[in-house]
């Protein structure tokens, strides 16, 4: 008996990191999955490796019109959505006001509330009609930039705190039929990209040395990985276990907010450098 038995998510953004790890564990507790991956080389990738319970859609979760696909081929598939996740983003590589190129901050500024905020929104528009049907939930991916400054520039940094913002508005709007909620997770070895404007679009964040920062410097002292957050999107996704849980958001950062800012700082330029 798993936890989410019987029941169906959709998740953006899941072909790869955090998402991916998502995916493996919702099928863990019983659940059936579909993805919305706008990366043809993962969407192929993660179709090749599940089986008949993951169904993945190749699309952008910018746009209104594949969220809605990727909805109407979850039903079509499931026959029912009980929880939305919106993961997928983009991380602006901890860059300054200063260092944002006035020419390309307004593109940079879109491209990433586009997908960090936008696309969240615009995910739970396409799920609301089939959510209501199931009483089922939002979960959104925030960040500990979500909360502290330091884990993003501005730009990813305000993206994030709009999402807290998003969870409690809809968490209002939508009770009692449907709960919202989020999971801020910290650093972890993931695909995370950058938006094109400032050419950060091939740069990864997994190709910095993401495990050793966060053993040096969280206080837990111990490496993440993203595996390590998905049972926070579990335990949301559950109807049993957080029947009366909306409006919240799980920090699960690793304790970045308990521990040194300043030597956080250090290691962030570091990696910059």
């Amino acid at each position: 008996m798993g936890w989410l038995d019987g029941e169906v998510a959709l998740l953006t953004g899941g072909g790869s990191g955090l998402g991916r790890c998502i995916v493996d564990r919702f099928l863990a507790e019983g659940a059936r999955v579909a993805v919305l991956e706008i990366d043809p080389a993962k969407a192929t990738a993660l179709a090749a490796h599940v089986d008949e319970r993951v169904v993945v859609i190749e699309g952008d979760a910018t746009s209104l019109a594949d969220n809605e696909r990727a909805v109407a081929a979850t039903l079509a598939e499931f026959g029912r959505l009980d929880t939305f996740i919106g993961n997928a983003g983009l991380w602006d590589f901890n860059t300054p006001l200063e260092a944002l190129p006035g020419e390309t901050l307004p593109a940079a500024f879109d491209q990433i509330f586009g997908l960090n905020v936008k696309g969240y929104l615009l995910g739970a528009r396409a799920a609301l009609p089939a959510l209501r049907e199931s009483k089922g939930s939002m979960i959104f991916t925030v960040s500990n930039a979500g909360f502290w400054p330091g884990g993003g520039g501005p730009l990813y940094t305000a993206s994030k705190h709009a999402v807290v913002g998003l969870i409690k508005q809809l968490a209002y709007e939508l009770c009692p039929d449907v709960r919202v909620n989020g999971v801020a997770p910290g650093a972890m070895p993931t695909d995370l990209r950058g938006p094109r404007a400032l050419g950060l679009q091939d740069t990864s964040f997994g190709a910095m040395p993401v495990e050793e920062m966060t053993e040096r410097f969280s206080p837990l002292e111990i490496r993440i990985m993203p595996s390590d957050y998905t049972g926070h999107y579990v335990l949301l996704a559950s109807r049993s276990n957080a029947r009366t849980a909306t409006g919240s958001v799980h920090n699960c950062d690793g304790g970045v907010g308990v521990s040194g800012r300043r030597a956080m700082e250090a290691a962030m330029a570091s990696l910059r450098a």
